[in-house]
């Protein structure tokens, strides 16, 4: 008999589910089992009937772009109940389900757990009273379970990201920019109350993306005198000529003595205290809404496209999928929710570092970085003993140079030195085009596009050198923050090589990785990728809107060069059918093919083909080519258009990650520069997530032809991709 696999989703509703949900229907079809969707979670389970029914590769065709879940979710007061279980248990069975992937919160997963623990026992009971044929109760005799998390408040141990946080930071990052916009006009403050009842994830990250000014969490519950600590911040801010305030709260803070600070609590003590115009701001559960980020599209189709694997290996514990450096990370699913559950009683206990340790390594640090630029120092005076450093950008544009920029300037003035920012890339250092920046100068630059410094492509020749050398010597540079992308490491890789002939090269240099292209080393995700993704996702959304009334196949290019990050988490994001990579090359049997495959689709009965294009994939067969070649093709049964998406992926306000991505790395790299230049060091490095590298690994891990790292992570989605792209042949589906 085929294995059959359950799917539901339970307990508040998080954007991305339906793409997990597509996951696991199309992985479970690919791997030759069927996939059954329980509708409104426990409850249908617990109801039976028409809510538990056969999910077939069309029924979730369509889910990637919407919010909630397609599959429903509720509250289900007799899951709670042993009777309500062993009734779900029943209905589980007669229907051949014996395999479930969970996608909510950690009481769902418990309550799933609880279920697998009783399972034999109901299954003995239920055949005992007929309620279950003998030959069900041996076919099904264990429940093999899989769990995801589907939550907006990112607070599940075990795993970086959950479901849904991320669509939840953009949803709160447009409010705080909007509300930023308005605040500036009249010069008010406000308070944003996000949601998080024992975890501030969503605060602190909105935080930092939104620029804002405090923020208040239930892991590290503020002092006693948080009133007069936050006053003090906002009157620095305020001098240094910022025309507004901002203070973000989770929902669930406290104080250390248990009781509740709520958004109202803070406009009071702004408005008392301080005598500020504040407003209040509560989003509630327009941070559940809209549509999913590209994130929220890919990762939980990887992670669905695991755990199907996971319940049909059924040969361990129950298990977690979570995410760790974007590759699917497994963890005992109860060990799992016992730590969340834990950090809870942490707090309570008034253990706050290990409250905030559990929450791991990147939100600690994220939490510190914030709270540096929050009390960096705007007004420091320099001296004789500052240090002048120098930040300039080179390479293509990247959304969230200036986030990066910013962050570095004013962290390098809370250290004491002056920060003077280049303009125009290293030509413009060649030429001197430097002044200092101030705290005021680099205002509002976080949330915005571009790059205010200018970048150049331009990199320095071996005959510019000895130029480059004197400027830095007239100037009297003590180090150099280089902003950007591959041609950033090329620049500092030959000053690297040329340093010894150049005294004045022998000065701190670090790169902070900047491309949309993402193709550097030693890092997940480069400043401005995934801005980049998501326009490319939006765009596709798009026109696939445009295609729903008529049959019609889309080529859409995006870029990238050589490097396929952004065409294949475009295609998995959007539901591609192909992908065309250059690290795969094109042939022309690839494309006899996809046409053949296409038009045996449009055959029978489909209204859409959708093919990405990476701008380098093949120097021959251009998005043009295969466009007119796929018209040819169709003999007029379908039409075909191509769309370049070009530079409309460099453009726009950077995403929070992005933000957030740009704080993280500046932060790192400013501590860098300051215990370098104390200690009178004069290395070159770039900046990844776990610390300074020598310029010198770059020859290990780069590829320099072809401009991509040696070992590229989002090559692991290519099976993702294939297996949820490509509906089976009838005839290659097998029985398990």
């Amino acid at each position: 008999m085929t294995i059959r696999i359950g799917v539901l989703t339970s307990g508040g509703d998080a954007q991305g589910m339906n793409a997990a949900v597509r996951a696991v229907v199309r992985t479970g079809i690919q791997l030759g089992a069927e996939v059954f969707g329980i509708h409104e979670g426990w409850q249908g389970a617990v109801d039976g009937g028409n809510q538990i029914r056969r999910l077939d590769w069309d029924s979730v065709g369509t889910v990637l772009a919407k919010g909630g879940t397609v599959i429903g979710t509720a509250r289900c007061a007799a899951f709670r109940e042993r009777e309500g279980r062993k009734t779900a248990a029943r209905n589980l069975i007669a229907n051949g389900i014996d395999r479930l992937v969970v996608i909510g919160g950690d009481g769902s997963l418990t309550g799933t757990d609880l279920l697998r623990a009783e399972w034999s026992d109901f299954v003995t009971e239920l055949a005992a009273e007929g309620a279950i044929t003998p030959e069900q109760a041996q076919r099904h005799e264990k429940l093999v379970i899989a769990g995801l998390v589907g939550s907006i408040d990112n607070d599940m141990v075990g795993t970086d990201m959950t479901i849904g946080t991320d669509s939840a930071l953009h949803r709160i990052v447009e409010a705080i920019d909007a509300i930023s916009s308005t605040a500036a006009s009249h010069q008010r403050s406000f308070v944003v109350e996000v949601m998080g009842r024992h975890c501030g994830y969503l605060a602190v990250m909105s935080a930092i993306a939104g620029a804002a000014d405090y923020v208040l969490i239930p892991e590290l519950p503020p002092e006693d005198d948080w009133h007069q600590h936050m006053a003090e911040v906002l009157h620095r801010s305020r001098s240094a000529g910022r025309r507004t305030s901002i203070v973000v709260v989770a929902e669930g803070t406290k104080d250390r003595q248990g009781n509740p600070i709520t958004a109202e609590d803070v406009r009071r003590v702004l408005a008392d205290e301080m005598g500020e115009d504040a407003r209040v701001t509560i989003l509630g559960h327009v941070q559940r809404g809209g549509t999913p980020s590209a994130y929220d599209r890919w990762m939980p189709s990887l992670l669905g496209h695991a755990a199907v694997e996971e319940v049909l290996r059924g040969d361990r514990e129950p298990q977690l999928v979570g995410i760790r450096g974007n590759r699917p990370h497994f963890e005992p699913l109860m060990d799992a929710v016992a730590a969340t559950r834990r950090v809870a009683d942490l707090i309570a206990e008034g253990r706050y570092d290990e409250a905030m340790a559990a929450r791991g390594r990147s939100f600690v640090q994220m939490t510190k970085a914030f709270q540096k630029l929050s009390e960096a120092q705007p007004n420091h005076q320099a001296t004789e003993e500052s240090k002048l450093v120098g930040v300039l950008h080179c390479g293509g544009l990247a959304p969230g140079m200036n986030a990066a920029a910013a962050s570095v300037v004013r962290l390098g003035i809370d250290a004491g030195h002056v920060m003077m920012g280049v303009r125009g890339g290293f030509p413009g250092l060649i030429d001197g085009a430097m002044a200092p920046l101030s705290w005021g100068d680099v205002e509002d630059w976080t949330p915005s596009g571009g790059a205010n410094l200018g970048t150049r492509r331009t990199i320095p020749t071996e005959e510019d050198l000895y130029a480059l050398s004197r400027t830095l010597e007239t100037y009297g540079l003590d180090a150099l923050i280089v902003i950007g992308g591959f041609n950033a490491y090329r620049a500092v890789r030959l000053i690297h090589a040329e340093r010894k002939r150049y005294p004045a090269l022998q000065i701190p240099i670090v790169v902070v990785p900047a491309s949309i292209d993402n193709n550097l080393p030693g890092l997940q995700m480069a400043v401005g990728s995934d801005t980049a993704l998501n326009i490319a996702v939006d765009a596709v959304d798009r026109i696939k809107q445009s295609a729903t009334a008529s049959k019609r196949a889309f080529v859409v290019e995006t870029m990238g060069r050589r490097c396929g990050f952004l065409a294949t988490t475009t295609g998995v994001a959007v539901g591609a059918e192909r992908v065309y990579l250059h690290e795969d090359g094109i042939t022309v049997g690839d494309l006899k093919a996809d046409i053949d495959e296409m038009k045996a689709g449009f055959d029978a009965g489909r209204t859409f083909y959708l093919a990405i294009r990476n701008e380098e994939a093949s120097p021959f067969y251009t998005t043009d080519l295969i466009t007119r070649m796929f018209e040819a093709e169709g003999n007029g049964e379908f039409s075909v258009r191509g769309i370049v998406l070009g530079h409309v992926q460099q453009g726009g306000a950077p995403s929070p990650f992005d933000r957030i991505n740009a704080v993280r790395l500046a932060s790192d790299v400013m501590r860098w520069v300051t215990d370098e230049l104390a200690s009178g060091g004069t290395a070159h490095v770039y900046a990844t997530p776990d610390g300074m590298r020598p310029i010198r690994d770059l020859e290990e891990s780069v590829d320099w032809e072809v401009r991509r790292p040696v070992h590229q992570w989002w090559l692991e989605l290519k099976p993702v991709l294939a297996d949820l792209g490509r509906e089976p042949k009838p005839d290659a589906v097998a029985g398990g």
